[in-house]
């Protein structure tokens, strides 16, 4: 009976530690939604569409006109997401690189851009859509 007790209880203490550990690193996979500011004082609602498969990372940048760009050198390690964007218009290409933590149901995090107008780093927060 005592074995059987040490056992209840040591089953307990690794759910208690499973649990905690999956708190620290939410699930990244799902549809992610955020706002840019344009140039022209507008603004552009951005999709992300992501899902993790053991330690691989992929998804893809859904455009204006619909059309899904795959992620590139994805990854997801201690609650960070880590993945580029690669995307060419009008013969000019462009490389967006995002990194980002994921806490609860938002990824905050900074994006450097090379290339194409927009060049240059600032953050980003997005929001779980589903």
């Amino acid at each position: 009976m005592r074995r059987l007790s040490i056992a209840a209880l040591v089953l307990a203490l690794v759910g208690v530690a499973y649990l905690a550990q999956a708190a620290d690193n939410p699930n990244p996979t799902g549809t992610w939604k955020w706002t840019v500011p344009m140039r022209n004082g507008q603004s552009r609602e951005m999709t992300l569409k992501l899902k993790l498969e053991g330690d691989a990372l992929t998804g893809a940048m859904v455009g204006r006109n619909g059309q899904e760009t795959a992620i590139q050198d994805g990854t997801y390690k201690d609650g960070t997401v880590s993945f580029k964007v690669v995307r060419e218009r009008n013969g000019q290409k462009m490389t967006a690189k995002y990194s980002g933590k994921v806490t609860d149901d938002t990824i905050k995090g900074k994006v450097e851009v090379e290339g194409g107008r927009q060049a240059g780093g600032r953050d980003w927060e997005a929001k779980r859509a589903s």
